[in-house]
């Protein structure tokens, strides 16, 4: 066994523990630290009485002074809606085409549009608006509902083929690769549509197209195969492609036709919002550069 180390005068005493003639020190700490740790745990039970702290079945429990941060944050949306209110009834009123017009209208409808729209619509759109593959850029000039400001509105209200809102707009394509149209037929078509804007696949089979566009098609797309509004029938001779513009691409939509969803934003009550924020969100769209 090592022998015990010297004491030191000024040594603090031990607590009587030895091992291998090591000594445990006698070290408390300071008088200040040991109330300030006292304080907290009165101030930890203080905290669970007077405010909401322990979960249970049903939620938190609510402490005797009924203090919550929920309704606090409902009292400041009820304080903003009561402030507000003025301004959307004079929204909800007007006119949808003087809303641009209007100088205190028209920025605030573009400011509480943008907000809604980053809420309800960015996550398919597009934070930009740009969309993506299968959903619709709303910074060109191309709709197929339509982009005046009327047909916006009706759109973002009623949505788009939901079986929720019976207003929705809707249309349907025919899956022509159900036993509609032969494999070649779809070919020829597809390489006709190409055409109406770019370079065919096979420039060979483009005439028969035209005839197979003629009789199947163009009763929706227009025979010039710039499409119809009032039925959301594309224009396809502009090069712009809501699904793709490839050869591939336009026989699995000819194939297997499409069928896209939107929300309606007036009438489901997981989606709505009140009307004058779906006109503050059309007229947002309508602003960005698209709008007719």
């Amino acid at each position: 066994m090592s022998k015990p180390p010297k004491k030191l005068e000024g040594d603090p005493t031990t607590t009587g523990h030895s091992w291998d003639g090591i000594e445990e020190f006698n070290n408390p700490l300071p008088k200040w630290w040991v109330w300030v740790f006292y304080i907290t745990i009165i101030w930890g039970i203080g905290y669970t009485i007077f405010y909401p702290a322990w979960p249970g079945i049903n939620g938190a429990t609510q402490g005797v002074l009924g203090w919550s941060t929920r309704a606090n944050v409902q009292a400041d949306i009820d304080s903003f809606k009561e402030q507000l209110g003025p301004i959307n009834a004079k929204l909800e009123a007007a006119e949808l085409t003087e809303i641009a017009t209007d100088p205190e209208l028209g920025p605030y409808a573009v400011s509480a549009g943008a907000a809604v729209f980053k809420t309800w619509c960015a996550q398919c759109h597009g934070s930009g608006a740009a969309g993506a593959k299968g959903y619709p850029n709303l910074l060109d000039d191309d709709w197929l509902w339509g982009g005046d400001i009327e047909n916006i509105y009706l759109t973002v209200k009623h949505g788009i083929r939901n079986e929720v809102d019976d207003e929705a707009r809707y249309s349907q394509m025919p899956a022509f690769g159900d036993d509609y149209l032969e494999d070649a037929d779809i070919d020829a078509v597809a390489n006709f549509v190409m055409s109406l804007s770019s370079d065919p696949m096979d420039a060979s089979v483009v005439e028969a197209g035209a005839e197979v566009f003629a009789n199947e098609c163009a009763s929706c797309h227009m025979e010039n195969g710039m499409g119809d509004p009032e039925q959301g029938a594309p224009n396809l001779a502009n090069g712009i492609w809501l699904y793709g513009g490839t050869y591939e691409d336009i026989v699995e939509t000819v194939t297997y036709s499409r069928f896209g969803v939107m929300p309606p934003r007036g009438g489901a009550p997981e989606t709505a919002v009140n009307e004058a924020l779906i006109r503050a969100v059309s007229a947002y769209v309508h602003q960005l550069g698209g709008g007719e």
